[in-house]
């Protein structure tokens, strides 16, 4: 009875410590890195765009979910609440931040924290906005991708003279909340290039929805020809409101982004917003590999794409020509 007693110890001894053996090897397991996705948008509208993040991401072998997790924090077009975001990514901690589709995001994120690595995704100059040293040798703890979004208004500018070329004033709509937007507006290049198109610009500022209503009101008041849509986050976000008073006004305007044409705008010229946000991802998976950031030379696009609504064109009664039809990626019919 008692050899009996001894054996049913030690088997139930020996299930016991079997039943804690997944525990034991779960708890002895890596924790899975976790990235801090910052950004000053919504996830609805964002939609295309964090799935070309996903895309980079898997590209270096990480899958959300998998061996990878994604802390969200979305500001809502609330730019004041980045620094109280990035400050909370920090606390967390994360692995990683990825600032992205915003120059305030990114100096949020800077401001946040010296050690934590941070991979950006902006419209402008990265250097000249001080967050790297160069473009070849980032320096600090950020890196990432420039669309350079910013410094192509003058070949956009271009562009819609060739559509509508006896226009002889143009109007830049600009948010004037954007410090580095009305920097560029401002540059050299941009009134060499009005100067040499024999343009005279006119500087439109709207960073509210019923200031952009004003504006294309004063276009009309104006009989200004033709309106060039500065990059701003707030303008994307409220791409079918101009795009819709575009249309209404009958006012032709060049965009930066594909997305403004294909929801009805006449024209766009610049790089692939979805290709950046993938080489975003790819960046993010090389740190998360231990890459240092300042390691990573900042990733400028090398295609950029020209697209044309034939669409629009008709229904503002304009004939593209035929050397500007040439030039096209992409002619929407």
């Amino acid at each position: 009875m008692a050899s009996y007693i001894q054996r049913r110890k030690f088997l139930a001894a020996l299930l016991g410590g079997a039943a804690a053996w997944p525990l034991a090897a779960r708890a002895q397991q890596p924790a899975m890195p976790v990235i801090g996705l910052l950004s000053p948008g919504s996830p609805d509208v964002f939609a295309d765009r964090i799935s070309a993040f996903r895309k980079g991401l898997s590209d270096t072998g990480y899958v959300e979910g998998q061996n990878v997790a994604i802390e969200y924090r979305w500001a809502g077009d609330q730019t004041n609440r980045l620094p109280e975001l990035a400050a909370d990514l920090v606390h967390r901690p994360v692995a990683v931040i990825a600032a992205l589709a915003s120059t305030p995001a990114v100096l949020a994120a800077k401001a946040a924290t010296t050690t934590i690595p941070v991979v950006f995704f902006v419209a402008g100059d990265p250097v000249q906005l001080g967050f790297v040293a160069s473009l070849n040798r980032p320096g600090g703890n950020l890196t990432g991708v420039t669309n350079v979004a910013a410094e192509l208004t003058p070949k956009r500018l271009e562009l819609l003279h060739q559509l509508i070329p006896t226009t002889t004033v143009i109007a830049l709509l600009v948010n004037p909340a954007n410090s580095a937007l009305v920097e560029e507006t401002l540059s050299t290049n941009l009134r060499e290039a009005a100067h040499t198109l024999r343009l005279e610009i006119h500087i439109l500022n709207a960073s509210t929805e019923r200031e952009i209503d004003a504006a294309f009101g004063t276009l009309t008041q104006l009989r200004l020809g033709g309106l060039v849509n500065m990059p701003d986050l707030f303008f994307f976000t409220r791409r079918n409101q101009i795009v819709g008073l575009a249309d209404l006004h009958k006012i032709p305007v060049i965009y930066h982004h594909r997305e403004y044409t294909v929801a009805g705008g006449l024209m766009s010229y610049g790089p692939s917003i979805l290709e950046g946000y993938r080489q975003a991802g790819i960046y993010t998976g090389k740190t998360l590999n231990g890459t240092r950031p300042a390691d990573l030379p900042v990733m400028q696009p090398t295609k950029f794409e020209l697209v044309i609504n034939l669409k629009t064109a008709k229904a503002l009664g304009l004939t593209v020509p035929g050397n500007l039809l040439a030039l096209a990626d992409e002619v929407i019919e």
